[in-house]
């Protein structure tokens, strides 16, 4: 057996029991463990590593823990770009690409309202997400630490609010999206582009009230679902204002 000594920063330390919050503590493992390894069974998912230091030294995943290291655990970096001295991330983390698990449902409404791609199903498992997110390169956003555990879900992102509206801003604010969001774009109940459609070609489809009090319609190319600035129109805008100026 050895032992390494592990400091957890910033909002990582949500996510370990409060002994071990804000200070540096110390485990005893096996010979030949990795700082992955350690780290995840410490409560934390790689997915929600930015950067190891070893001793001082940037390191990998694989790393093999030695006796008597010093392990630092950073979060994604949301202002510094550290792709010059971090070890972790072969490809760009910030994919503007998700995939989202069962039970977040109206986060990816919102997230589709504010025009990001977004896969979403309540009947996904976990290996249909591990699945989607390893195959299509997507994020994979959950509240479910266990699913990001997963060595084949490079691009994570943990959910900590319970409140879908404050999970729009974590998703938003954890990948930099303000310059990207595309709001009414994209379609809340499929994720397909919208398109400008003339109030002739749908008319049939409207009821009366709509047909005859609104005038600029668009269109889902999937579904077919069609969108118009009805009363509920400025509660969205506003929404979006809350996102967007935050």
């Amino acid at each position: 057996m050895i032992n390494a000594s592990f400091r957890f920063y910033a909002e990582l330390n949500d996510l370990l029991p409060h002994e071990r919050r804000a200070t540096s503590f110390d485990l005893k493992f096996p010979v030949g463990q990795t700082v992955k390894h350690m780290i995840e069974s410490c409560g934390v998912p790689h997915t929600e590593i930015d950067m190891i230091l070893v001793n001082g030294s940037s390191v990998g995943f694989s790393y093999q823990l030695q006796q008597g290291d010093r392990v630092s655990v950073y979060p994604v970096f949301e202002t510094l770009d550290i792709a010059s001295i971090g070890k972790l991330h072969s490809d760009p983390l910030r994919v503007c690409a998700f995939v989202l698990d069962c039970h977040l449902g109206r986060l990816a409404a919102y997230l589709r309202l504010l025009g990001l791609d977004v896969l979403y199903r309540n009947d996904y498992s976990d290996d249909e997400l591990t699945m989607i997110s390893e195959r299509e390169k997507r994020i994979c956003v959950t509240r479910d630490r266990g699913l990001l555990k997963r060595k084949q879900i490079s691009h994570g992102c943990l959910i900590y609010s319970l409140a879908p509206r404050e999970q729009a801003l974590e998703v938003v604010r954890r990948f930099q999206l303000e310059a990207q969001l595309k709001p009414f774009t994209r379609c809340v109940n499929c994720n397909g582009l919208l398109h400008a459609v003339d109030k002739k070609v749908i008319a049939e489809q409207l009821l009366p009230g709509t047909r005859s009090h609104y005038y600029d319609f668009v269109q889902c190319i999937c579904c077919g679902k069609i969108y118009w600035k009805g009363s509920h129109y400025q509660r969205l805008v506003e929404f979006i204002e809350s996102i967007t100026n935050n």
